[in-house]
């Protein structure tokens, strides 16, 4: 077989970790598969280097803050890769360069596209590749990332190049919880999820995988697995939408803390002047999340409530504060709310879910800012400081305790 492996920051924080992480690739390649390695920067090292940029200025380029981030990733492949050589496994490190990997976008978001598979394919009848990922490089020869998170990416992005028969994402949990383990000490490990389901709670705060990562997954149906590095335990199997179990209705709770409120109060209300509020955004590659329009009273103007980043609020105002296409008497801010979510497959089949989320937060004095709704997910807004307590409310009302 053929295997994509990857592991993350916390998998590889220290050398006695790249070495446990080693001898579990051994273990893969004595069983006779050919294996691909993913790795992430040690734990905490893209903080450290962002910091260091900062230290310079605030404002530091795009283009050499990819140059200096992509040296983390750097440093794990060839210690990995003499780890692997000490415990007598053939290895060798490949940059994004070297491969190489192709990327377009813009400088810290850039995607991966194509990469020349041949040399890596050849060298899989050697040894073990280890490869960096959250990197490649661009048309131009420049050396790109692709945001935070972005080893997954690159991972299930070979795994897709190499038509490998499994991808794995090691880290430092059994798997996929129905919420987040370090703040819900009663959340279960799911064993099997969707793609859907996946990419629902990925996106919505969850941290085990990247949603890019999980879309392109579920995009060419690469079987993924998520498990721990430090222990034997089954991890937790992402499969296709044929195998879902619709018996439960909710299969996960996740939250956010990186979401910012904007309304705009006495927007004039005629045809296209929502599309003049977001074009700019839009250009400015700004994410609108939710929208709500009230109903007009007067005919003439209505009130527009939207979400975005918390990072991208200076901008987007910034950006209201001069748009000559729009009027409004007054622009409101809320940085202080968070984003709470019930994800699952069985909410399509079962009634009531609605009215069970939003009982569950009325019961403890929870306001709901803002409503967002999927076929598998409910989102809300709510303050911040209720954010734990709606989650843990919402795990227990959903029997996932």
């Amino acid at each position: 077989m053929k295997k994509v492996l990857k592991f993350g920051g916390t998998s590889i924080g220290t050398v006695e970790r790249i070495q446990h992480v080693a001898k579990i690739i051994k273990r893969e390649y004595d069983a006779g598969n050919k294996i691909i390695v993913v790795v992430s920067a040690m734990a905490g090292q893209t903080n450290d280097l962002i910091q260091l940029s900062q230290s310079i200025t605030n404002d530091f380029s795009k283009r050499e803050l990819d140059v200096l981030l992509a040296t983390g990733e750097q440093v794990t492949c060839a210690l990995l890769a003499g780890a692997l050589i000490k415990i007598n496994i053939n290895a060798q490190s490949w940059l994004n360069w070297q491969i190489p990997i192709l990327t377009e976008g813009e400088h810290t978001n850039s995607r991966i596209i194509n990469m020349n598979v041949s040399k890596i394919n050849n060298y899989l009848n050697e040894g073990v590749a280890v490869v960096p990922g959250f990197q490649g490089i661009s048309k131009n020869g420049d050396i790109t990332t692709i945001g935070r998170g972005g080893s997954d990416a690159s991972a299930v992005a070979l795994a897709k190049l190499f038509d490998a028969d499994s991808c794995e994402i090691y880290t430092d949990v059994d798997g996929v919880f129905s919420s987040d383990p370090n703040k819900i000490p009663v959340a279960k490990k799911i064993d099997r999820i969707s793609y859907d389901e996946m990419l629902e709670l990925s996106s919505l705060g969850a941290k085990v995988m990247q949603s890019s990562a999980v879309q392109t997954a579920m995009m060419y149906n690469i079987p993924l697995q998520v498990r721990s590095t430090f222990t034997d335990r089954k991890g937790t199997t992402i499969f296709d939408q044929d195998n879902i179990d619709y018996s439960k209705s909710v299969t996960g709770v996740a939250y956010s803390k990186d979401d910012a409120k904007i309304t705009l109060i006495g927007v004039e209300d005629k045809p296209g002047i929502a599309a003049n509020i977001f074009e700019p955004l839009n250009k400015a590659q700004i994410n609108v999340d939710m929208v709500i329009q009230n109903v007009s009273s007067d005919q003439k103007t209505t009130d527009i409530t939207f979400t975005i980043k918390r990072n991208d609020l200076t901008k987007t105002k910034d950006i209201l504060n001069t748009n000559q296409k729009i009027k409004y008497k007054n622009i409101i801010h809320n940085d202080k709310v968070a984003k709470v979510s019930i994800v699952g497959a069985g909410m399509v089949s079962t009634p009531g879910v609605t009215y069970k989320m939003f009982k569950a937060l009325a019961d403890d004095k929870i306001n709901i800012l803002a409503i967002s709704t999927s076929e598998i997910k409910l989102s809300v807004i709510i303050d911040e400081e209720k954010t734990l307590n709606a989650v843990k409310k919402l795990h227990t009302i959903f029997e996932l305790d």
